[in-house]
């Protein structure tokens, strides 16, 4: 059974659950249990607030066997798959590669052994550049630039954040250096400032409309107009912004057995926005698309395929309407390869305004899943090297692109998008050159 026919497995429990009178519970206590040969066990009830006998099931009390009495927890299912398809081995880009979307500060933490590990990994698999998005205007800015660039300034873009917070107090907004006179002007300067240090972007986070609160404890918008001189900026500065509005979609529904990432958000039920304490994500994307309508010399990438994979059409009508909106597909290979037809043809469509990203970095084995799914028409193969795959249950085809759509994918369009690009790009082509 691949893992597409989870979804199957999944309406299947669903059904077992309704019949036993089960309800929603919480993300922790989800499960649902298959009848083997012998009677199943019964299947826990809703928590009941007015009661502390709560049955629970203890998910990894013994082995699964199949054999008569056992119970099948959804956490413990993952099956392999029985296909029989094309194996096409990758162990590298067929062209160089910058990868604008990684977190080098975030997820190395300034560990310099990782750093060199990395570095090999992109000798190997022909990454010629990594733009790390982590660097918060001042001291972190600083530091990343000093972390990447001491050993390796050639293979390394760096992007800046706003710094929205300051000195003030994470649970007082009111205090946030954000809503001081004249802050939008000081981080244009600071911006300024930034450039001539080596700045060749700014990247936003999903904390606008999700987490950054005003100090009327509203949630702050993307398209407020006190930010609109910081977007400006940008433009007459000549470099992009990267943004990345919203989540996916499965992110804004109820946590329940209908919910297609169900078992990953069981796992992180943080990662859930369902509820009216959070806007919609059309509110979300709308916010975002003003900003991007009010600011035509600005250029704008669309973290994740604008984080909207799930509906391509919709991406299509943005890209047509926006002609300053980019997109890249960093951790939405789970998507893009689930409906490989539409995704070959969005990819083409837009191939001037595409970009690579992977939100890395990653291992090396979910590299070689990128380049398997963008230059191959391989089918059912993993877009992750973990099992269970983390961003839902299902395998990919690949698009397999025509060689003019991925040299612009892969490095020609950030050379002409992205300051400090092109002359690293040169260099590690005289370096590394093409097979």
């Amino acid at each position: 059974m691949t893992y597409r026919r989870l979804l199957f497995l999944f309406a299947w429990l669903s059904a077992s659950l309704l019949t036993q009178g089960a309800t929603a519970q919480k993300p922790s206590e989800l499960h649902a249990v298959v009848k083997t040969r012998g009677a199943a066990k019964s299947i826990p009830k809703a928590r009941d607030d007015s009661s502390t006998n709560v049955e629970t099931h203890q998910a990894d009390e013994n082995p699964l066997d199949g054999r008569e009495g056992r119970d099948l927890s959804v956490h413990h299912y993952n099956p392999m798959s029985q296909l029989k398809t094309k194996v096409t081995e990758i162990t590298h880009a067929a062209f160089p590669v910058v990868n604008v979307h990684t977190h080098f500060f975030y997820r190395l933490r300034l560990n310099q052994e990782a750093l060199e590990d990395f570095v090999g990994a992109m000798d190997r698999n022909r990454i010629a550049v990594c733009v790390s998005l982590d660097g918060k205007l001042g001291t972190q800015f600083q530091e990343q630039k000093e972390y990447l660039w001491k050993e390796h300034r050639g293979r390394f873009v760096l992007f800046a954040n706003v710094d929205w917070r300051g000195d003030g107090a994470s649970d007082d907004p009111a205090t946030w250096a954000c809503y001081r006179p004249g802050f939008a002007e000081r981080t244009v300067e600071q911006l300024r400032e930034a450039v001539k240090q080596g700045a060749s972007g700014l990247k936003l986070f999903k904390r606008f409309g999700l987490g950054y609160r005003n100090p009327d404890g509203s949630l702050m918008k993307i398209d407020d107009p006190r930010w609109d001189p910081i977007w400006a900026a940008c433009g007459e500065l000549q470099i992009p912004i990267i943004i990345h509005t919203a989540d996916p979609a499965a992110f804004f529904d109820p946590i329940d057995e209908r919910n297609e990432r169900w078992e990953e958000l069981s796992r992180h039920p943080d990662w859930s926005f369902h509820g009216e304490e959070f806007p919609s994500r059309e509110e979300l994307f709308a916010a975002r698309n003003r900003m991007i309508a009010k600011h035509p010399n600005t250029q704008f990438i669309g973290a994740h395929i604008a984080n909207n994979p799930e509906d391509l059409a919709m991406v299509s009508e943005w890209m047509d309407q926006y002609p300053n909106l980019w997109v890249e597909p960093a951790s939405r290979i789970n998507e893009l390869g689930r409906q490989p037809r539409a995704a070959r043809e969005f990819l083409i469509r837009y191939q001037d305004r595409l970009l690579f990203g992977t939100d890395g970095p990653w291992p090396e084995q979910r590299l070689r899943y990128y380049w398997r799914f963008f230059e191959t028409d391989d089918e059912a193969f993993p877009y992750s090297e973990k099992e269970p795959p983390p961003q839902g249950l299902w395998q990919i085809d690949g698009v397999d692109l025509p060689p003019k759509v991925l040299r612009k994918l892969y490095y020609e369009n950030a050379v002409k998008l992205i300051p400090g690009v092109r002359e690293r790009v040169e260099a590690f082509a005289k370096q590394h050159p093409l097979d």
